[in-house]
């Protein structure tokens, strides 16, 4: 049976390049090939972008390489602007997803343009997609979409006229993120449902951070309104900078355990899922781990969706 969500992994990219250490490339791998045993179809594995800017990512055309050898998921990297997109895209790359900021003052501390000159940005993105690669899909995630720690208050107008103005361009999808974890459930309930009505089908993903404690209780607000693609983090890897100590993504394992304990297939293998953190541990010594679902194991005669489903 197949999944009826979809769990998109975004450790070995939005995790990795928000620690300190740079996990070795051969560490990258063996984590990457146990995500991928797991049964995570989709996994977001770099960003490509100056090294001098990320060291951490300064392998990202070889991480593509080794996972694209592993078959029947989609390999997805994080581009900033045209030319991270070509090379992602000549690395070989099945996804690629662009921030674009809701916030205008966020979108200028980052990237020094405003919202809409960043949709000039994925226009360009795209018709280089069309050229070089016209199988390649390309997302854009609407960052601090629930609020901003520069700006306050994002007007939600402003989000759907955004996302509007995203699928105009002709992305296959716009998701929403809680960059700052200032989200909550109804809000997340709300918005979600206007960008659908909005756009349709190609209203995207629920990127949640967990900053204040409600990373799954808005994944589950967001599923309540239809959407069924949710980025999370194996460990929550990726601290929040915005509040220093707390788990800045939903934890990977959490969120599958929610799905799979309310009877969702997600298709992932839990116990496999939660051995995937030693090669994390390993690849990171000392970094914290997050997750109560593997600190306190898979309640007794458990059973995983689909075997529930059978």
């Amino acid at each position: 049976m197949s999944p009826e969500v979809l769990i998109s992994e975004v450790g070995p990219r939005d995790g990795l390049q928000s620690v300190a250490a740079t996990m070795p490339t051969e560490h990258k791998k063996r984590w990457i090939a146990a995500l991928h045993a797991a049964g995570l179809r989709e996994i977001e594995v770099a960003s490509f972008v100056p090294a001098k800017l990320l060291p951490q990512m300064a392998d990202a055309a070889e991480v593509v390489a080794h996972a694209l050898s592993l078959p029947g998921w989609t390999v997805m990297a994080l581009v900033p602007n045209r030319k991270g997109a070509e090379a992602a895209l000549k690395a070989g790359a099945h996804k690629l997803t662009l921030p674009v900021s809701a916030s205008a003052a966020h979108s200028q501390a980052n990237v020094r343009k405003s919202p809409l000159e960043m949709v000039d940005e994925v226009r360009a993105v795209l018709a280089l997609r069309d050229e070089l690669a016209p199988r390649a899909k390309v997302e854009a995630g609407i960052s601090t979409a629930f609020g901003c720690t520069l700006q306050g208050v994002v007007p939600e107008d402003d989000v759907l006229r955004l996302a509007v103005a995203l699928a105009e361009a002709g992305v296959d999808d716009v998701g929403l993120s809680d960059t700052t974890g200032m989200a909550n459930p109804a809000q997340v309930r709300r918005l979600f449902r206007r960008l659908a009505a909005e756009i349709g089908d190609k209203a995207g993903a629920a990127h949640m951070h967990n900053t204040r404690g409600l990373g799954l209780a808005n994944c589950l607000a967001a599923y309540d309104v239809g959407v069924r693609t949710f980025d999370s983090s194996l460990a929550g890897l990726g601290g929040c900078p915005y509040a220093p100590g707390a788990s800045g993504n939903v934890v990977t394992e959490d969120l599958v355990f929610m799905f799979e304990a309310m009877g969702v297939r997600t298709g992932v293998d839990l116990g496999k899922l939660i051995a995937a953190r030693g090669p994390l541990a390993a690849g990171l010594p000392g970094e914290p781990l997050h997750g109560m679902t593997p600190e306190s194991g898979l309640p007794k005669n458990f059973t995983p969706a689909e075997a529930a489903h059978a």
